[in-house]
């Protein structure tokens, strides 16, 4: 997955918002059609035995300054799935201690070759919204005593279906079944045994996925491509 997604906050993901309980919104959630690394975006996880909405910076390792906290030097927006279960890599604490879902309308792949973009592309949900699955970590200022929170999307080989739009990787989208939520926003679950089939690629929603001209400008160029979700 590359480093955009969209959070416009449009029907289909207050829903979403609506069937994940929320118990506080701390933050209220970003609206926005482009959002890139390194922005502030809005995740779901559970804080306290609370269900919260808050604001976090999309990437997960933070370097610490003089007044504040800022983006490390190490790229982590996203999180490989062959990482989580690597001891002392950035998301392995984070994934049996701070899970976290990131409720959008989309996300946007763009594909490479000799490190030059070959095309842009925005996906979609046939209908209503898409849950990501990410991670989050909190940082404590010692000085200024100032707790800043970070976030980062888990990523996946990519899916057959979506090899031809990005050949790398996808994100972890989430089965937006209601015991499976629970479950992975609940931090007293430490066991990640129960994910593991949750990092072998599916798509369990019907996506639209739409070739544009670039992701500042999402100019629609030719026609959207539908992609049909996984058999259960």
């Amino acid at each position: 997955m590359c480093g955009r997604f969209n959070a416009t906050f449009d029907s289909g993901v207050k829903k979403l918002y609506t069937r994940l309980n929320i118990n506080k919104v701390i933050d209220k959630p970003i609206d926005k059609r482009f959002v890139k690394a390194a922005d502030v975006v809005s995740i779901v996880r559970n804080r306290n035995e609370s269900r919260v909405v808050e604001n976090a910076i999309w990437w997960l390792l933070l370097e610490q300054s003089d007044n504040g906290f800022k983006p490390s030097k190490y790229t982590s927006f996203n999180t490989r799935y062959d990482k989580l279960n690597t001891p002392r890599s950035a998301g392995y604490h984070a994934f049996r201690h701070s899970r976290c879902i990131f409720a959008v309308k989309g996300f946007g792949e763009t594909e490479f070759k000799n490190k030059k973009p070959v095309h842009y592309y925005d996906m979609h949900a046939e209908s209503g919204g898409l849950l990501l699955g990410g991670l989050c970590r909190d940082w404590l200022h010692p000085h200024t005593g100032e707790v800043k929170t970070s976030c980062s999307i888990i990523t996946l080989p990519a899916h057959d279906k979506l090899k031809h739009i990005h050949s790398k990787a996808m994100p972890l989208i989430l089965p937006q079944e209601d015991n499976l939520v629970d479950d992975w926003l609940n931090t007293e679950i430490t066991n990640v045994e129960p994910f593991h089939d949750l990092l072998i690629p599916r798509i369990p929603q019907n996506l639209l996925a739409q070739p544009i001209d670039k992701p500042l400008t999402h100019l629609a160029l030719g026609e959207v491509e539908f992609i049909v979700k996984d058999a259960i």
